[in-house]
C-alpha cells in the first residue's frame, strides 16, 4: 500500500509493506537526486540490536557512509538534553544541510529525530522507519515532533515532515506484548474517532489473535495510516480535522506528565484518557453514560488501564492547565459523542474537569 500525505513541505509518500525494509536504500535513491551528503541512522538500544543490521544491509552502498546514534529507550529520553546530544552528534560527524537522518524506532524516536532534523543548521531531510505498533499507526506520520519538558508534554518541537515513511508491519513480530498494548490505545482511538466498524473488530478480536496474523496486523496498521494520513492533508497544523486526533491525549498528556513520563507508557496514558474524555462528555450532556463503560470494556480487553488509582488530581489539573491545546482559561479537548462522531469543545466547566478527573482516580 502506498499513499501521499499534502504538507506545505511538498507531498510525501508512504508506503506500508511487509519486508518493506529491505527497500530502504532504493527509496533513499529516488527520493533524492544523488546520494546524500551524510546519512546518520537514529535508533534506541531495544531497536538497535534487532534491526539495525537489517537496516544497514538494506542502505547498500550508503552503508559505507552511514553512522549509528542510539539513545536510551523510552520516554524519558525524549528530553532536551537527549535533543542536544543529537545534534550534536549531527555537528560531529560534519553533516551539513544535504545530510539525511533515519529514524529506526518507535515513537520517541520519530519525535526526536524530526525535532533534531526541524532545528540541525535550520533543517534537514529525515525520513521515518517505524518499528513500534504506535509508531506505525500515529507518531511516524503527520510530521508532528517534539520533546517533553518537566512542564509539559511535546512542549518544544516543530512541524517538520519526513521525505516519506517506511512502514514495515513485520517489524513487529519482536514487539512485546506490552508494545502491542501500547499501541493498540492508538488504535482504539481512531477506531471510535472515525471507524465504527474496527471498533466492532476489535470487540470480536484479543491480544494474541491479532500479534499472531501478520497479514491481519498489516490491515489493521493499512487502516490506521491511511486514516490518519487522510486527516494531516486536510490539516497539516492542527488547526481543524486534525484536532480530533486529540482524543484521548489531553487527559492523557497530562496524566504522563503529572506522574513523571515513567508512571504510564504513553498508550496506556491515552487509554485512561479515552474513557475519562468520554465520561467527561456525558457530564457535559454530550454523549451516554455507555459510551464511557463501552470503551472501558474495549480497552481492558486489550489489557489496557481504564484508570489511574490514587494520582494527584491536583497535579493533573495543574498540566491541563498548562496543556499547549489550552485557550485562555478554557481547556480544550476533542470528546467523543458516539462511536465515530468526535467533537473538539472548548471546556470551562472546572467542575466537569473535575468530577472527570476524580473518576479515573478512583480504584
Amino acid at each position: 500500500m502506498n499513499f501521499e500525505i499534502e504538507s506545505r513541505a511538498g507531498a510525501y509518500a508512504v508506503t506500508v509493506e511487509r519486508g518493506g525494509l529491505g527497500a530502504l536504500g532504493r527509496l533513499i535513491a529516488a527520493l533524492r537526486r544523488g546520494a546524500p551528503s551524510g546519512l546518520l541512522l537514529l535508533s534506541d538500544d531495544n531497536v538497535e540490536p534487532l534491526h539495525g543490521a537489517a537496516a544497514r544491509r538494506a542502505l547498500g552502498e550508503l552503508a559505507a557512509r552511514a553512522g549509528t546514534i542510539r539513545i536510551a529507550p523510552g520516554e524519558a529520553a525524549k528530553t532536551v538534553a537527549t535533543l542536544e546530544c543529537v545534534c550534536r552528534r549531527l555537528a560531529a560527524a560534519g553533516l551539513d544541510r544535504r545530510a539525511l537522518l533515519v529514524a529506526l524506532g518507535g515513537g520517541v524516536v520519530s519525535d526526536l529525530a524530526g525535532c533534531a532534523a526541524a532545528v540541525y543548521q535550520r533543517g534537514i531531510d529525515w525520513i521515518a522507519v517505524p518499528t513500534s505498533l504506535l509508531a506505525q499507526v500515529d507518531a511516524a506520520i503527520g510530521g508532528k515532533t517534539g520533546v517533553d519538558l518537566p512542564e509539559g508534554k511535546n512542549l518544544v518541537g516543530a512541524f517538520h515532515p519526513p521525505r516519506a515513511v517506511l512502514i514495515d508491519p513485520d517489524l513487529l513480530a519482536t514487539l512485546p506484548a506490552a508494545e502491542w498494548q501500547n499501541g493498540l490505545a492508538e488504535v482504539i482511538k481512531y477506531a471510535v474517532l472515525g471507524a465504527p466498524d474496527l471498533f466492532q473488530q476489535l470487540a470480536a478480536a484479543d491480544l494474541e489473535r491479532l500479534r499472531g496474523d501478520a497479514e491481519r496486523t498489516r490491515a489493521l496498521v493499512e487502516r490506521c495510516a491511511a486514516l490518519k494520513g487522510a486527516i494531516c492533508s486536510a490539516d497539516e497544523r492542527d488547526q481543524g480535522a486534525r484536532l480530533a486526533l486529540n482524543l484521548g491525549h489531553t487527559f492523557g498528556h497530562a496524566l504522563e506528565a503529572a506522574t513523571g513520563y515513567v508512571a504510564f507508557s504513553h498508550g496506556a496514558a491515552v487509554a485512561v484518557g479515552l474513557v475519562a474524555e468520554a465520561d467527561l462528555a456525558a457530564r457535559l450532556g454530550l454523549a451516554q453514560p455507555a459510551l464511557a463503560k463501552e470503551i472501558a470494556a474495549l480497552c481492558a480487553r486489550y489489557g489496557l488501564p481504564v484508570r489511574a488509582p490514587g494520582v494527584d488530581v491536583q497535579r493533573v489539573r495543574s498540566f491541563l492547565a498548562a496543556d499547549k491545546k489550552r485557550v485562555g482559561a478554557a481547556v480544550r479537548f476533542t470528546l467523543p459523542l458516539r462511536l465515530g462522531e468526535v467533537r473538539v469543545v472548548e471546556v470551562e466547566q472546572v467542575d466537569a474537569v473535575t468530577a472527570a478527573l476524580e473518576g479515573l482516580a478512583r480504584a
